[in-house]
């Protein structure tokens, strides 16, 4: 990825240091960094070095970072406080699932809508995690395109999006592509669109939309991304890709007899992480598992009960870096994986 501007080389005003945290986009993560540093040092008894190599930083970097938690009365103030409870499940998650981050946002109780949470907090995330210079792979759904709400708009030189799977050919709020250009517009980057339905009659057209049709650009530049985030659907009738009439009742049904908890990508996979057997799963236009898999950063974000067990499936199906979810899921999903 290319770096940012130079910072100007001018002299500096004499007074009181400018608060790093003060710089737009910034605060959210550095105040984050802070606490996962002092929650690791402070209640898990990590040594420096240890938390240099969970953070991915230097032991300079954790030195400093706790000194500013201190510094900022954070310690006391947020690890004592009513936060410290989504700090342990962030923790739990990271451990148990073998994440880079988990991110997991309060809910007010078991009534509140969890999937608005979840986009706050994913707004959040990307806001924080977009840089210049990247390539970021989406998927689709209701979390992502509600989290467009919770990203300010700001301009990223050579910022690229490339939408994961097809659906172009109706123009409906839930639409794959929605979310990859209102992200890229957000940023002020540029999309691409795979070009074709989400899904195709045969395997042979999926061949040949990709062979000839010029859709092979999309699957190549999948293969260069940077990062990709997702979220995940469920199997009940209620979720989006069959209220948003992708598919029929009769194939839900049908993919819920032949083992199916969720999609990805319209990729279907059992509780064990694995694409079940069903013909739809060789007729869907999205970039292949194995491509996910690579894309160094693989963001999964969702929450709600319906979702538990496609969760877990999914998380052993892409193994993401980074995990977003609410307080209620973190906590279902745990017990779902044997670990309360």
């Amino acid at each position: 990825m290319k770096k940012g501007a130079p910072v100007s080389a001018g002299r500096k005003p004499r007074g009181k240091a400018p608060d790093p945290d003060a710089a737009p986009g910034n605060h959210s993560a550095r105040m984050r960094t802070r606490l996962r540093a002092a929650w690791m040092y402070h209640v898990e008894r990590m040594t420096q070095n240890e938390i240099a190599d969970a953070l991915r930083t230097g032991r300079v970097t954790v030195v400093r970072l706790l000194a500013d938690a201190v510094a900022r009365n954070e310690i006391k103030i947020t690890i004592e406080g009513e936060l410290a409870e989504l700090v342990a499940a962030e923790r739990r998650l990271e451990r148990r699932f073998n994440l880079t981050e988990a991110i997991v946002a309060p809910i007010a109780g078991p009534a509140s809508d969890r999937t608005h949470v979840v986009s706050a907090a994913t707004g959040a995330f990307v806001s924080d995690f977009a840089r210049a210079g990247m390539r970021l792979g989406v998927g689709w759904g209701r979390t992502l395109i509600e989290s467009l709400a919770f990203m300010p708009s700001r301009q990223l030189a050579d910022f690229t999006v490339v939408s994961l799977l097809g659906g172009i050919t109706e123009a409906r709020r839930f639409n794959p592509s929605e979310y990859a250009w209102q992200l890229a517009k957000a940023f002020g980057g540029e999309c691409y669109l795979l070009a074709a339905p989400a899904l195709v009659d045969s395997p042979e057209t999926r061949a040949t939309l990709i062979e000839k049709c010029g859709l092979d650009r999309i699957f190549q530049l999948a293969t260069e991304l940077d990062a990709a985030i997702f979220s995940v659907g469920g199997m009940l009738p209620s979720a989006t890709i069959y209220q948003s009439g992708f598919m029929t009742d009769a194939d839900r049904r049908s993919l819920t007899a032949s083992g199916a908890v969720g999609d990805l990508l319209y990729h279907f996979y059992d509780a064990g992480g694995a694409l079940v057997g069903h013909p739809l799963n060789d007729r869907v236009m999205s970039i292949p598992v194995e491509t996910i898999r690579a894309i160094p950063q693989r963001i999964l974000t969702s929450g709600g009960g319906e979702k538990t067990a496609a969760l877990l499936g999914a998380i052993k199906l892409i193994q993401p870096t980074v995990f977003i979810t609410d307080e209620l899921t973190a906590k279902e999903l745990l017990t779902l994986a044997g670990t309360a």
